[in-house]
């Protein structure tokens, strides 16, 4: 089941969910609108290795606005600051942004009970599109659950993102990969 606005604003009141900054007028009638951070990094080597820290650029969205091009991958931050308690939060990208050309995520559009934090994008475009900061980019859908969860995520000892920071966070996928493991290859 898919939370209304109305079951949305009782769960914020029982602080089973925090939005931070809250705008009511962000509320629609069963999600609730997510706006681009300021800040986009992206990588800076043109190959990356998955069992090593990738170096990134971190770029600042001037006021006048930015340019984002093809064949570049943009990870960008949501405003908002998001912690979810009971419900199953799913990051999508609002139509107008679809219509644009622009994908706000490639795999990850599914967070966990007890993810508390800035959701990071994986933005891509289709053709130049210039954005800018703070302008609507997604919107939060929640679900319900059965059953309990038995660790939240954040309590989970394996999670990687757990440290609130309202930058976009590069892949932690590096982090899986144990010692004893061949990183040589």
């Amino acid at each position: 089941m898919i939370l209304s606005d109305t079951q949305i604003l009782e769960a914020i009141k029982r602080g089973e969910i925090l939005i931070e900054p809250f705008r009511r007028e962000a509320l629609g009638s069963n999600s609730y609108d997510v706006h681009l951070g300021p800040y986009l990094r992206v990588y800076a080597q043109p190959s990356l290795d998955a069992r090593r820290p990738a170096p990134s650029v971190l770029l600042k969205i001037p006021p006048r606005g930015l340019y984002l091009v093809p064949g570049v991958l943009y990870l960008g931050v949501t405003e908002e600051y998001t912690e979810t308690h009971a419900y199953v939060p799913f990051l999508e990208g609002k139509s107008s942004i679809g219509r644009l050309g622009i994908q706000i995520h490639s795999t990850a559009s599914k967070g966990d009970i007890g993810f508390c934090n800035h959701w990071t994008l994986e933005i891509s475009v289709v053709q130049p599109v210039k954005v800018y900061a703070g302008m609507p980019i997604g919107q939060l859908i929640f679900f319900t659950l059965e059953g309990e969860v038995e660790v939240p995520y954040n309590q989970r000892r394996t999670a990687k993102y757990l440290y609130r920071d309202s930058l976009p966070t590069p892949s932690y996928l590096w982090k899986n990969f144990y010692p004893h493991e061949d990183t040589t290859s």
